[in-house]
């Protein structure tokens, strides 16, 4: 067996009721009476649950601003306004309190309120992250991106392209995982998400990157997401399914975190610079039009993750979980061509996830494979 290297995992909080941890680990990491940056989804205010944390806060003597200015995934400006508060405010610790987007936002948001730089100077690594961040805990809503474990943030640059800032200081120094935060999330929401966590975790497994330590996780991840996707699309209020997949999601953020992701990355964030699709779904929508061809440049790692699936072909076996999921599986991107989205794929923004890919795309492929994202149905 040949040598790994995993990197550090922040501490993990999980199981139902464990929001009422928010209150010991702030003021460990705060101070008692100090102010915190609470960056929330702007949907989770209508369901309680932003109120609810700020309530937990502020009966313990912690004062809470909240940021939850997103429309739609996160941006440079959404970073920038985050930091703008905690600044004005004197924040000394960053919770993120929702998907990808506040997660994402309040990691960049710490690093950026000691630093005093804006997010665009973190983009594709361009500047170092400052090490004395502020401390950040990390409280999913959904079960998807994992960023509550890893050290990146993607958010859209001032044109709207999709970046990414990477390095340690990104990574949350505790996850809360409290799948009852997840009960609320819509069937579309809780069937993308968890078909993105269940790529993170196939392509964390079969990439140039792949090594044994990390399959560890990534094949748990793949086993519960098979499992218990379908239920927790179908019956939402099961907290049993919802903890699986919450569960699920986080072992598939430390094997990206570990090991990277690949094509069906690659695509996503190359289709997210041309139209407007959920990146969960065009995730899965990826995996789904490219897995065969991917697979065929490394049967092994794939027959492992077959087996995780209780099946012999990974094809068929990530079919069926698509298509169990209920998601819409056209694209409905009747205005890209295949040049155009292979351009964005082969754009240097994508090109780790590209070059991870242990069967490597060529130019031609690019189109080909563009081709076939397109034509799904």
């Amino acid at each position: 067996m040949s040598g790994f290297t995993l990197s550090f995992i922040p501490e993990i909080r999980f199981g139902a009721g464990r929001l009422a941890d928010l209150v010991p680990l702030a003021q460990a990491r705060a101070g008692r009476e100090a102010v915190v940056l609470l960056v929330a989804d702007p949907v989770l205010k209508g369901l309680g649950l932003t109120g609810l944390a700020q309530d937990l806060l502020m009966k313990a003597g912690l004062e809470s601003h909240v940021y939850d200015g997103f429309a739609g995934e996160p941006s440079v400006a959404d970073a920038d306004a985050a930091t703008a508060l905690a600044r004005k405010h004197g924040a000394k610790a960053v919770i993120g309190l929702g998907g990808g987007s506040a997660l994402d936002t309040a990691k960049l948001a710490a690093c950026c309120a000691v630093s005093g730089l804006g997010a665009a100077a973190y983009a594709l690594c361009a500047t170092p992250l400052p090490r004395n961040r502020l401390p950040i805990i990390a409280v999913p809503t959904t079960a998807g991106t994992g960023s509550e474990v890893t050290r990146v943030s993607v958010y859209a640059d001032a044109g709207k392209a999709k970046v990414w800032a990477w390095g340690e200081e990104l990574k949350p120094d505790v996850a809360i995982l409290d799948p009852e935060l997840t009960v609320a999330l819509p069937p579309a929401v809780t069937a993308g998400s968890g078909l993105d966590a269940l790529v993170h975790a196939i392509e964390a497994a079969t990439n140039k990157q792949a090594n044994p330590g990390n399959d560890l996780y990534c094949l748990e991840a793949i086993r519960l997401i098979t499992r218990n996707l379908e239920r927790a699309v179908t019956h939402p209020q099961d907290i049993a399914a919802r903890g699986a997949m919450l569960l699920a999601s986080c072992y598939g953020g430390i094997g990206i975190d570990n090991c990277g992701t690949a094509l069906a990355h690659n695509i996503s964030h190359a289709v997210a610079n041309l139209a407007a699709i959920p990146h969960g779904r065009a995730t899965g929508l990826a995996m789904l039009a490219t897995i065969g061809w991917v697979a065929e440049g490394n049967p092994a790692a794939f027959s492992r993750v077959a087996k995780a699936m209780g099946r012999d072909d990974p094809v068929p076996a990530f079919d069926r979980i698509v298509r169990a999921s209920g998601i819409a599986v056209a694209p409905g991107l009747a205005d890209v061509m295949p040049e155009a989205l292979a351009a964005q794929m082969a754009a240097p923004a994508n090109a780790p996830m590209r070059k991870s890919t242990l069967r490597y795309p060529t130019d031609g492929d690019l189109v080909m494979l563009a081709g076939r994202f397109l034509s799904l149905a």
